[in-house]
């Protein structure tokens, strides 16, 4: 017998770790070839690594949540004389699912977004290749208490001094499950020291920490940095879609009930297409890292999308060259491959622009966080029938609201409110949502 050591694989475009999201097998295990052994996370992808050989494991590196560096030490077997192949020589290419499967934590889960968004974020620094103390698990944190160090409330009036309730007020301590050692049971201030600790073992059994790992991490990186690094500016407008819904309403009538429902969102996606056409600026990608906008012809829109894993940012290609049904198919098409966790990595990366809903949840108005590297989103809030003034007369009216978010470094506010009355002007016509716009000579 020998030993095999399987070292963190070079998983592309840059990367110099990845995290472990989820381990499949475990010291004292038996493996085959190809079998599934770990998940792991990159800033640009969730990777399935098989086994390289076969045998039984000997130790793993890193518990779910921790970094690995590429070339580090992963996993070590022991396998028959001579089974063993020079490392990474024998090792299958790892397979690129959806996005990270949920690891044991229930809140373990990209990214926009945004969502984890689907934009690129900087690789992370390299971990050391030791092995890492585990964080304490739920278990442990809600161990039940010993029977006699449990507080007992008791009954009848506290005796102590103003100084002591007001400690014990700060230190969150019930001064009715305090026994007092003074005259008369009164509470001196020694009992409360001796209080304090029973108390937040008190506390800790009625909370539970749960690791930040995964996709739920990648997520709450993006949108950190996201709203550090860009200066927001935010703009909401109020657009009549009562024409929208009746032209909504008739196409979803026109077509077979197994066909699927139109929403309000593709007519907007294709409403912000042919706007998009008169403000180039807003359909941009910032590189930072060259100090570069990259103006995009095609209109490659991201489509925020909640799953059970987060939120992630499919995104509908040239979505410019799509007709109505097929822009609803595709949308329809991506968010359950999201939603199912078979989205592709090139399914889930490459937007130009997002568009974001709430549906039904969608509220007055939203800031929707952008989606870097772009410089645009635009939110789509709750659509409700209310009275209006319409043509000199109060009359109910559709109403909804679009909540927009642009980079203010590189999309001034007068086009960004500009945009935003096109798109509307757009909408609230919507038969020129398929027009494209006539540009001057």
């Amino acid at each position: 017998m020998s030993q095999f050591t399987f070292k963190m694989p070079d998983l592309g475009e840059g990367t110099v770790d990845a995290e472990i999201v989820a381990w499949h097998t475990k010291p004292g295990d038996t493996v085959s070839e190809d079998q599934l052994i770990v998940e792991v996370m990159t800033d640009k992808a969730a990777v399935e690594v098989p086994a390289p050989v076969s045998g039984r494991v000997v130790s793993v590196t890193g518990a779910p949540g921790d970094k690995v560096a590429v070339g580090s030490p992963l996993i070590v077997f022991e396998v028959t004389d001579g089974a063993a192949a020079p490392v990474m020589a024998a090792a299958p290419a790892p397979t690129i699912p959806a996005a990270a499967k949920p690891a044991a934590p229930p809140a373990t889960t990209t990214a926009p977004a945004a969502t984890a968004p689907a934009a690129t974020a900087p690789a992370a620094t390299a971990a050391p290749a030791t092995r890492p103390t585990a964080a304490p698990t739920a278990s442990a944190a809600t161990a039940p208490t010993p029977a006699a160090a449990v507080p007992i409330a008791r009954q009848g009036r506290v005796m102590t001094s103003p100084a002591n309730r007001r400690r014990a007020r700060e230190a969150g301590i019930d001064l009715t499950t305090v026994a007092g050692s003074g005259p008369g049971g009164r509470i001196l201030r020694a009992d409360l020291q001796t209080a304090a600790p029973l108390q937040a073992v008190a506390d800790a059994a009625d909370t539970t920490e749960i690791k930040v790992i995964g996709l739920r991490r990648l997520i709450a990186e993006r949108m950190s940095e996201a709203k550090r690094n860009i200066p927001h500016f935010a703009y909401v407008e109020e657009v009549d879609v009562t024409e929208l819904e009746s032209l909504r309403m008739h196409l979803n009538h026109s077509r077979p009930k197994d066909s699927g429902s139109l929403s309000y969102l593709p007519l907007v996606v294709m409403a912000l297409t042919r706007v998009l056409e008169s403000f180039p600026q807003c359909n941009v990608l910032y590189d930072a890292a060259r100090g570069v906008l990259i103006r995009h012809r095609a209109v490659h829109v991201g489509i925020a999308t909640q799953t059970p894993d987060g939120l992630k940012v499919p995104v509908v290609r040239n979505a410019q060259a799509l007709g109505l049904w097929e822009v609803a198919a595709e949308i329809r098409r991506l968010a359950e491959r999201a939603r199912a966790n078979k989205a592709t990595r090139e399914e889930l990366i490459g937007s130009t622009i997002t568009v974001t809903s709430l549906g039904k949840l969608g509220g007055i108005a939203s800031t929707p966080i952008i989606n870097a590297p772009e410089v645009a989103i635009i939110g789509l809030n709750k659509a409700v029938e209310r009275p209006v003034v319409y043509q000199g007369t109060v009359a109910v009216r559709r109403i909804m609201n679009l909540s927009s978010s642009f980079d203010h470094r590189f999309v001034d506010g007068y086009d960004a409110a500009a945009m935003i009355q096109a798109l509307k002007e757009r909408l609230e016509h919507p038969a020129t949502i398929f027009i494209p716009t006539v540009k001057s000579p």
